[in-house]
């Protein structure tokens, strides 16, 4: 998809907390993103609020998907995940699955007065311990160009280790807090996998795999 073929469009759909996120975009002005605070609901009701959403587009107008794949909750990861596969497998489209810690990093860089950040973010998990990471984000003066790379990648930690490793830090980093809400980083969710698909990245639907983090109790 390139910003001259304005009639090609990808979806993201994040699942991964207890509301319900969605984005479209053809990334050449015309993008909308919506949240739903659905709760327990959102295995009910993501089907017909994805019909609805997508219009006036249709299914056929898509060029990728994107999704959430954790870390977050158990139930609503996995369906976000295999509601994303079924749909890329049917229309037989590239799958993005993003980190859920990721597209929160991306969406805390609002302003881009800072051309190179460290992020760290962190989510409860459960028995106490956290998700966590730390993202770097690249801004430069074209936003197709842009870039995020993960020097910490998603991990399960304890309090402690995580205080260890933001005091070993180097660099000067932002601490984000990850929790609740999530669903409107839908349109960070997209924007990532635009620099990857930007990148000639086209990922088999049948790569996306949920990351939990860690096992149910």
């Amino acid at each position: 998809m390139h910003s001259s073929n304005s009639n090609r469009y990808a979806l993201a759909i994040h699942t991964a907390s207890p509301d319900l996120g969605l984005a479209i975009s053809n990334f050449a002005g015309d993008s909308r993103s919506q949240a739903w605070a659905l709760g327990r609901e959102v295995s009910s009701y993501l089907h017909l609020y994805l019909s609805k959403f997508i219009q006036p587009q249709t299914w056929a107008d898509l060029e990728f998907i994107a999704v959430a794949k954790g870390p977050g909750g158990f139930t609503g990861t996995r369906l976000g995940v295999v509601t994303a596969r079924t749909l890329a497998q049917q229309l037989d489209l590239p799958l993005f699955a993003i980190s859920t810690l990721a597209a929160v990093a991306w969406a805390t860089v609002a302003v881009r007065s800072e051309p190179e950040l460290d992020i760290a973010v962190q989510m409860p998990a459960q028995r106490g311990e956290v998700h966590a990471a730390i993202y770097r984000i690249h801004l430069t003066d074209s936003e197709h160009q842009d870039t995020i790379t993960a020097l910490l990648p998603d991990a399960v930690v304890s309090q402690e280790q995580w205080q260890q490793m933001l005091a070993d830090w180097q660099r000067p980093y932002r601490l984000v807090q990850a929790e609740g809400g999530l669903g409107a980083t839908a349109e960070s969710l997209l924007t990532l996998a635009y620099l990857e698909w930007q990148a000639g990245s086209r990922p088999h639907w049948s790569t996306a795999l949920p990351f939990y983090g860690q096992s149910p109790v």
